[in-house]
C-alpha cells in the first residue's frame, strides 16, 4: 500500500525515505556481505550494526544512529524543506546561519561529519558576525551538492533558469565545485522536467545538458547501456561519494527501475554511499511515481523518524 502524495510533495519525501531506508548499510563497499545480509535481514530500514562491516571494505560511520534515522544528506534536505517553510524562498544566508546553527558546535546533529561539510562549517564558524561568503562550501565533488536540491525545485516558482541560479548558489555553500555545482543543475533539470510533466528518460535527458563534458559523457553512456544488475554498474561507474560516481549509477538505476521501491532497494545492493544516492534517486523515481500505486509504500512512510517535521514543513514551503 502506498500513500498519495502531489508531483511536488512527493519529489521531497521520496528524497527523505529512500536516506532514511538507506542508513543501516551506507558505506558498506562489499556487495557480496549486502547480499548476505538480504538474505537474513533484507535491505531496507536496518539497524546499522558493526557486525555488517566487519572484515569488509566499508566504513560504519552511524553507531549513534537508529532504524529510521537520517543521514547527513537526509538532514540536509529536511533543514533546506524547513528554511523555505520559514522564509517562503531560498535565502542563501539565512540557510547558512540554519545550516551552522544545526551542523556545527551545540546544534542538534549527531552524527557523522564528513570532509565538505567539516570544511563548509570552518569557513561559516570563522566568519565575522554571520558575514558569511556565498560560496561558503568546500572545493569538493561529493554528494553533500545534490542533498539540498529535490526541496529547492520542490519550493521553486519560477523560471528553470531562475531555478539553475539558486541551485547554483545553494550548491556552493557546501561545495564550491564546478563538477559538484553542474551534477547539482543536472538533477535540478531532471527534476524540474518531470514536474513538467516529461517522461522519465526525456527528463533524464534534459539533466545531461545541464551537465559538464566529463560528467555528460559518463551519464550518457549509464543511459545508453542496456540494464545491469545494480552490483555491476556500481562496479563500473564506481560505488563511492563522488558525483561523477553516484549520479549515473541514479540515472542508470532510474531509466530501468520499474517503481520506487525497487529502485532503492537496487540503489543500496549497488553498495557504497548509498545515502548519497538515495536522496536524488529517491526524488527522481517518486516524482515520476505520483499519483501512481507504485509510488512510496506506506510502511516506509512509517518508519521514517522525521516523518511528522517533514509533513508540517512541506505543508508550509510547497505550494500547489
Amino acid at each position: 500500500m502506498s500513500i498519495y502524495f502531489s508531483d511536488k510533495k512527493a519529489m521531497v519525501m521520496g528524497a527523505l525515505v529512500a536516506d532514511a531506508a538507506s542508513l543501516g548499510l551506507h558505506w558498506l563497499y562489499d556487495v557480496n556481505r549486502i547480499a548476505e545480509i538480504e538474505q537474513r535481514k533484507g535491505l531496507v530500514f536496518l539497524q546499522p550494526e558493526e557486525d555488517y562491516y566487519a572484515g569488509g571494505k566499508g566504513y560504519y560511520a552511524h553507531s549513534n544512529k537508529r532504524s529510521g534515522e537520517a543521514s547527513a544528506y537526509g538532514e540536509a534536505c529536511l533543514l533546506m524543506l524547513k528554511h523555505l517553510a520559514d522564509h517562503g524562498q531560498f535565502d542563501c544566508r539565512a540557510y547558512q546561519k540554519a545550516y551552522c546553527g544545526f551542523f556545527g558546535p551545540g546544534g542538534k546533529y549527531i552524527g557523522y561529519v564528513d570532509t565538505p561539510t567539516r570544511q563548509t562549517l570552518a569557513v561559516l564558524l570563522a566568519a565575522k558576525d554571520n558575514d558569511y561568503p556565498a560560496r561558503s562550501g568546500a572545493d569538493d565533488d561529493q554528494h553533500p551538492a545534490l542533498a539540498t536540491i529535490p526541496a529547492l525545485v520542490a519550493a521553486h516558482r519560477g523560471s528553470k533558469e531562475e531555478l539553475l541560479a539558486a541551485v547554483d548558489t545553494a550548491a556552493r555553500i557546501t561545495s564550491n565545485n564546478e563538477r559538484a555545482v553542474n551534477a547539482a543543475k543536472a538533477l535540478a533539470s531532471t527534476l524540474y522536467s518531470l514536474l513538467a510533466g516529461e517522461p522519465l528518460q526525456a527528463a533524464l535527458r534534459n539533466g545531461i545538458a545541464c551537465a559538464e563534458d566529463a560528467l555528460a559523457t559518463r551519464l550518457e553512456e549509464c543511459l545508453a547501456i542496456n540494464k545491469l544488475p545494480a552490483t555491476e554498474i556500481g562496479e563500473k561507474f564506481g560505488r563511492a561519494c563522488h558525483v561523477q560516481e553516484g549520479l549515473p549509477v541514479v540515472f542508470h538505476i532510474a531509466r530501468y527501475a520499474t517503481d520506487y521501491q525497487s529502485a532503492i532497494q537496487e540503489n543500496i545492493r549497488a553498495g557504497g554511499d548509498s545515502c548519497g544516492r538515495a536522496v536524488a534517486l529517491g526524488a527522481i523515481m517518486a516524482t515520476a511515481a505520483a499519483n501512481d500505486s507504485e509510488s512510496i509504500p506506506l510502511p516506509w512512510l512509517a518508519r521514517y523518524a522525521r516523518l511528522i517535521e517533514a509533513a508540517d514543513a512541506l505543508e508550509h514551503a510547497i505550494r500547489e
